[in-house]
């Protein structure tokens, strides 16, 4: 038995969000077994807190590290040096920074080259030749198809570089580690039996991540897990797999073209639970992957891509989160998007449901709908999915920044027809982890002068300013702004439009974790009885209107900003209610509301308006209802028009 020292570990708290401490599986390490096979080493290896290696076993597990209190290494980096010539051995066997070696590399006349985690260095001043270049491949396993070798019984990858003819004349030596405890930040997603894509750019620990997560689904979670190996890269070269993967079996794959059919044939013969999958890069490994989604196996893989916009603009990858097609919108859907008729949707679920991405070792950002993420996304919003990183200690903290809401501003100065939407520059703040700054807010520029509406637009706006200076500025629970409200029943793309016309500082949310109001229509909050019962539990208040129009959803998202006054008239802002800002539409809520304003109001008298189509009246009628008035339409088309009643 090999015991590794780990005295802290079982004191490891993950949090999350400032709330009750999640604990983790005490002991991770102690709990894990691997067992070697290899006819050196017959007996068990077991890892747990204790004594350091003993000697027996120093070619198997050479070395082991503590790393955050909560990671274990295991490398065989003695076994890597060997393979080098004696003049660079040497002076990477004397080198300080020996343990922290990513890689080696070597050209053909060319100084040889050191890197480490965030830098490079030459280590001699002599060129490399094609002696100590010969003199590595001759040590090393044959090179496959995609010009990569492996040492036997590690986790180290050769790749070789070849001119024209086919000759090697530089290689790549990277150091190949085994980390135990490496995906603490996402433990509780592995353990939900959903498909993961992890993403990221070379280098940033994907396929580590990718090995320890096999080795938990297959020893921990007891699941059958089945590694399709391209590069051995994964399960080391040979025929033994490594121990760093566990009781998970390995399928090795004769050259990268034939890996999709390899996927294919390890559900087919193997029955596994678990498929893994490292560096998914054609069309024809994606659809292999839809394939097994669908056939109820888990997915874990890897693809290059920082973002899951990348995946989006890859016409080979975007299978993996669903396909884009283009769709052609009717000219209602159109103008209630208010979009464009031809418009870029998902195609079909995503074949994977959760999506990782690894932006630093330490600091992953995690997708927990794929899904919803994509469809945001394709539809211009700005998704604010949680970060995960973690301490030197170990602890995990999960922090979500919110996006800003978009500034609406006249474009050359015109009030009326035309809005460039803009985006504040100032820092958005951690409302999950309870850092959350209020938004500080541009200064729009008014419309019209003598507004009293936009008067009191303009006094939010220096109360905001005020925040910087310790003025706190609350919303109706307490709770900093932007006010994150939780629609229900309700059109989003008409919140969307009073909150981004009126510059609201309010963030729509489709998580009541997260959510300090519910707005909904009184129709369908009366009969959703869960919904009651979990805002009652959250304490969470429920405002409900009567309509999804949008002097209703303006009158509402004051109120709950503390910005409405029943007592003093409203100025209504044309730009809420016209669809298309087309002249003829202007021209008619000028109309309405120069009615309402001369005539109606100050003089208690009806006002019938000049005759117009369905869809212009219906305007004038929301209109006429944001000043608190009732409106009817009579006469016959094509000369039927709207009649203004005093209050």
């Amino acid at each position: 038995m090999v015991n590794f020292p780990l005295s802290k570990f079982s004191d490891q708290q993950v949090s999350f969000n400032q709330e009750s401490p999640v604990v983790y599986e005490n002991n991770l390490v102690e709990a894990m077994t691997v067992r070697a096979q290899s006819s050196e080493v017959s007996d068990n290896l077991q890892l747990d807190c204790g004594t350091l290696p003993t000697k027996e076993h120093q070619d198997t597990v050479d070395k082991t590290q503590r790393i955050s209190n909560c990671q274990q290494i295991t490398d065989d980096l003695p076994k890597l040096l060997d393979i080098l010539p004696a003049e660079i051995r040497s002076l990477l066997e004397q080198h300080a920074e020996r343990d922290s070696l990513i890689e080696v590399i070597m050209d053909l006349g060319r100084f040889p080259e050191v890197r480490f985690r965030d830098r490079a260095e030459y280590l001699s001043d002599q060129p490399v030749t094609i002696e100590q270049i010969n003199h590595c491949v001759e040590r090393v396993g044959s090179f496959s198809g995609d010009n990569r070798a492996g040492i036997e019984g590690t986790l180290h990858r050769i790749s070789a570089i070849r001119n024209r003819p086919g000759e090697i004349i530089g290689l790549t030596c990277r150091v190949g580690r085994a980390v135990f405890g490496t995906i603490g930040m996402i433990r509780d997603l592995v353990e939900t039996g959903k498909s993961i894509l992890m993403l990221g750019r070379p280098g940033v620990g994907k396929t580590t991540a990718l090995r320890e997560i096999a080795r938990v689904l297959a020893d921990e979670l007891d699941k059958r897990v089945v590694i399709i190996d391209t590069s051995n890269e994964i399960a080391g070269d040979g025929d033994i797999p490594h121990p760093a993967i566990g009781r998970a079996r390995r399928m090795q794959v004769a050259s990268p073209e034939h890996q999709h059919q390899v996927m294919i044939e390890a559900v087919e013969n193997h029955m596994p639970e678990v498929i893994v999958i490292d560096e998914i890069g054609t069309e024809l490994e994606a659809q292999a992957a839809r394939t097994i989604a669908e056939r109820g196996v888990m997915l874990v893989g890897t693809a290059h891509g920082n973002r899951i916009e990348n995946l989006i603009k890859n016409p080979t990858l975007s299978d993996l989160v669903g396909g884009i097609q283009a769709v052609t919108l009717g000219d209602d859907e159109a103008r209630r998007r208010g979009s464009q008729k031809t418009v870029l949707e998902r195609k079909a679920p995503p074949t994977f449901e959760i999506a990782v991405e690894m932006l630093e070792r330490k600091r992953w950002v995690v997708h927990e709908s794929v899904a919803d993420t994509v469809d945001n996304l394709l539809r211009g919003r700005q998704p604010n999915p949680p970060v995960r990183t973690e301490d030197e200690n170990g602890k995990v903290t999960i922090t979500r920044e919110l996006p800003s809401a978009p500034v609406a501003t006249p474009l050359n100065g015109r009030s009326r027809g035309h809005l460039t939407l803009t985006t504040p520059s100032q820092p958005k703040g951690w409302r999950s982890s309870g850092q959350m700054k209020p938004l500080s807010l541009q200064e729009p520029e008014p419309a019209r002068e003598n507004s009293m509406f936009e008067q009191l637009l303009a006094e939010s706006w220096s109360q905001q300013e005020l925040l910087g200076q310790g003025m706190q500025m609350l919303g109706p629970n307490g709770e900093d702004l932007p006010l994150q409200v939780y629609p229900y029943g309700i059109s989003r793309h008409q919140i969307e439009q009073v909150i981004q016309i009126l510059n609201l500082p309010v963030v729509l949310t489709k998580n009541m974790d997260t959510a300090d109001v519910v707005l909904g229509l009184r129709s369908h909050v009366k009969s959703h009885s869960k919904l009651k019962s979990i805002a009652k539990s959250r304490q969470i208040p429920i405002h409900a209107i009567k309509a999804s129009s949008i002097p209703q959803i303006t009158r509402a998202l004051r109120r709950l900003l503390h910005m409405d006054d029943p007592t003093i008239p409203d100025a209504a802002d044309l730009e809420l209610f016209a669809q298309n800002g087309s002249e003829d539409e202007i021209e008619a809520l000028e109309e309405a509301r120069l009615a309402v304003e001369q005539i109606v109001i100050p003089k208690g008298q009806p006002v019938e308006l000049l005759p117009r189509s369905p869809k212009v009246r219906k305007m004038q009628h929301e209109l006429v209802e944001h000043y608190r008035l009732k409106s009817s339409s009579f006469g016959d088309e094509p000369n039927r028009r709207l009649r203004i009643y005093p209050a």
